[in-house]
């Protein structure tokens, strides 16, 4: 007689707490491999379609030193897209099929805001969707989603899934220097009186864009992740973890944090519904 899914997946989630790794899609419930693809898609695609972000701006750097800067971030990017890729590949997924079929290029207007919502059907996350108009948006894409990035991805480092957790310390080496680089503009910029105000008018712009980026608290899939061990903590706590650590960074380059009110606490004008 077959196994019951419901009785595949309580064999599973013991040996996940067991501290077992997940090695073998052959090993995987439908609901394990559905929700491991989910994530890895949305890396991914976020991978290229930032990447294809970058690119303009290999030719509008300030300087050649920055050129090679941005060549070398959208480089790795791409890398690191293919390298998820790759695992989703192995676990079935028509790579090449789902690259034709998607314009990774898309964004929005630069006053649109989307909130919670996607701006078309690939899985990125929709920071994505927003353009790099300005040398400062640029940067501050470094600093704010690169390091969103980083906090996200810290979840995959302890993953169950063995093969997406090994490819991360490359990854998570190449985000570092990112940020880095960030950083370094960011003080130099956030210092200089002439450029001062125009950064913080751009870190305005991009702060509820980023903090969307984490989703909503003790969602129902959020939860399914972690019973899985995919993720391994609340949207909220790692929003909190990143907010705790750029503060730091935007502090330090005589900036201002917005504040940020979640769109799901807003209270709607008088007469209108809520969402």
């Amino acid at each position: 007689m077959a196994e019951r899914e419901e009785d595949r997946n309580a064999v599973l989630i013991e040996k996940i707490r067991q501290g077992e790794l997940v090695e073998d899609p052959a090993d995987m419930t439908d609901e394990y491999r559905e929700n491991l693809i989910h994530l890895m898609m949305m890396e991914a695609d976020s991978e290229i379609a930032g990447a294809f972000g970058y690119v303009p701006w290999i030719m509008k750097a300030p300087n050649p030193a920055e050129m090679l800067a941005v060549a070398s971030i959208a480089r790795d990017e791409v890398r690191h897209g293919r390298v998820v890729y790759k695992l989703l590949e192995n676990l079935g997924v028509d790579v090449e099929d789902r690259v034709k079929q998607f314009d990774f290029t898309l964004r929005v207007g630069d006053q649109d805001y989307l909130g919670q919502q996607r701006a078309g059907q690939d899985q990125r996350v929709n920071i994505f969707y927003y353009p790099i108009d300005t040398w400062s948006d640029f940067i501050m894409f470094n600093v704010l989603m690169d390091r969103a990035a980083g906090h996200q991805l810290d979840d995959v480092v302890h993953c169950s899934y063995g093969p997406w957790r090994r490819v991360m310390d490359g990854i998570m080496k190449e985000e570092t220097m990112h940020i880095a680089h960030g950083d370094t503009w960011l003080k130099r910029l956030g210092r200089d009186p002439a450029t001062h105000d125009e950064l913080q008018t751009t870190l305005n712009l991009w702060w509820p864009r980023v903090m969307n980026v984490f989703g909503r608290p003790k969602t129902r899939r959020n939860a399914i992740y972690q019973k899985w061990q995919l993720k391994v903590r609340d949207n909220d706590e790692v929003r909190q973890a990143f907010v705790d650590d750029v503060t730091k960074a935007i502090e330090a380059a005589g900036l201002q944090v917005p504040t940020w009110i979640p769109d799901w606490e807003q209270v709607p004008e008088e007469g209108q519904a809520a969402g």
